[in-house]
């Protein structure tokens, strides 16, 4: 039912669903030096009418901007609903590998990368995952889950004729289910700082709850072994929210945390995503952003800087208008 599949985030869900539903993995690599780094998104897709049902692929040259979205056949995909194990036609994916076995006129991809040591976002019945509480409601559009925050990849991909040796380079994992995505968000992930381990990932949608929509978010900071959190259901709150122009400044406060970011887009590219009807609406993205990242602790009253650093190579969409008066 409902409650083990919010438990188990990285398993599908999706099985008997009626239309319209959706379920996507998304696996974000990046080689050593991070020149070259890729997103591999594979899924499914449930529409209304069997016709517009099928899985895919989608992969994203995060180094270029190119992407390009590969149709499989409904029945080429095949998943386990009691853990993380999918299949798409002759590839597979899950929370320890990805195998790709792919050739097309215009895109072709085969290899191997494995992933050791992931982090995934810790999962209770109090605080199901990265959703919180919000993933009990009933009618939430849609769910997101963080499979991996940070890990190692060895192994290497021929992508388009070109060998990539993704071996000591990091990786991060999640995926999305629901109905369709959000109206209105801001995503944004990225794990290579200064310092290996460290990984943020935050999301901030306008969430839509029977007739009403209330801004929900949900940030995670991942510093020295400890999961910071930031959100709607923590009692943290959103004290600034600046967008402007593919430039975005956020202030994220509890009473004694307080985390600010501000990101610069980069070059993206445009990715699929669900809607209601069918998986036709364009988003960008881009593994080229940089945020800036100060992480502050509340000591004897005062604000003290514990972190500041700035990540590279990351990823950034930036959906529709959010309306900062509805936190």
């Amino acid at each position: 039912g409902g409650r083990m599949a919010v438990l188990k985030p990285e398993a599908f869900h999706g099985d008997a669903k009626k239309g319209p539903y959706f379920e996507g993995w998304y696996f974000k690599n990046i080689a050593p030096g991070g020149e070259k780094r890729w997103s591999v998104i594979p899924g499914v897709y449930i529409g209304k009418h069997p016709q517009d049902s099928h899985s895919f692929i989608q992969f994203m040259n995060g180094a270029t901007g190119e992407s390009w979205y590969l149709d499989f056949p409904y029945e080429d995909f095949q998943a386990d609903n009691e853990r993380f194990d999918v299949r798409v036609g002759q590839n597979e994916f899950s929370g320890s590998h990805l195998l790709l076995n792919i050739d097309r006129q215009d895109f072709s991809a085969s290899g191997r990368l494995d992933f050791q040591d992931t982090n995934p976002w810790p999962v209770t019945v109090f605080s199901p995952g990265i959703m919180g509480w919000f993933a009990w409601l009933p009618g939430m559009e849609c769910y997101h889950g963080v499979v991996s925050l940070d890990h190692p990849i060895t192994g290497e991909l021929t992508i388009n004729g070109e060998t990539i040796d993704f071996s000591g380079g990091r990786g991060y994992m999640e995926k999305d289910w629901g109905q369709a995505m959000p109206k209105v968000w801001i995503w944004s992930q990225t794990n290579h700082f200064k310092q290996p381990g460290v990984s943020l990932t935050l999301s901030v949608a306008e969430i839509p709850f029977g007739p009403l929509t209330f801004n929900g978010f949900i940030v995670g900071l991942l510093l020295n072994g400890e999961l910071h959190k930031f959100a709607t259901y923590t009692g943290a709150r959103i004290e600034k929210l600046a967008l402007d122009d593919g430039q975005v400044e956020i202030v994220f406060a509890d009473r004694r945390k307080r985390l600010e970011i501000s990101a610069r887009r980069g070059r993206a590219s445009s990715l699929q995503a669900p809607t209601v009807s069918q998986m036709d609406r364009r988003i960008m993205e881009t593994l080229s952003a940089e945020i800036h990242v100060t992480f502050s602790i509340k000591q004897s009253g005062r604000w003290q800087v514990v972190f500041e650093d700035t990540g590279k190579y990351a990823g950034l969409e930036i959906v529709g208008e959010l309306d900062p008066d509805k936190f």
